[in-house]
């Protein structure tokens, strides 16, 4: 069983990206897809579908960019949650990386928060 879905989906993105592979496959959930979107507006990754085998398997298909992604990392996880402000989001490999924000006004890059001057849970870095 797993106990940090979130978690399991960063290891399957890091873990295909590093043998190379083009495509990867994970449970869906609407988390884990908008975390998705981000990867993809700040090209992360080529493109994400929802594809739904069945009505109780719903999985994502990620195709990777080659290259891209150089690392991923866990910030706030269920035994301890991490939370920012806005002003106070800490920059990811001196600018060349973004957090992920989960806020009250969606899940979003920390540029993005920023703009927004909205905080939140910082739910991983990607650089």
């Amino acid at each position: 069983m797993q106990t940090d879905p979130i978690s399991n989906m960063l290891t399957v993105i890091r873990n295909g990206n590093s043998a190379g592979h083009e495509k990867v496959e994970f449970p869906a959930s609407k988390i884990k897809a908008a975390i998705c979107k981000v990867l993809k507006d700040e090209g992360y990754i080529k493109s994400f579908k929802i594809v739904a085998k069945a009505p109780n398997d719903i999985k994502i298909k990620v195709a990777l960019k080659e290259g891209a992604i150089v690392g991923l990392q866990r910030v706030s996880r269920p035994g301890l949650r991490r939370y920012n402000s806005y002003d106070s989001f800490t920059r990811v490999m001196s600018g060349l990386g973004v957090s992920i924000i989960s806020t009250s006004k969606g899940v979003m890059s920390s540029r993005e928060a920023k703009k927004n001057k909205v905080g939140g849970e910082v739910l991983c870095n990607v650089w």
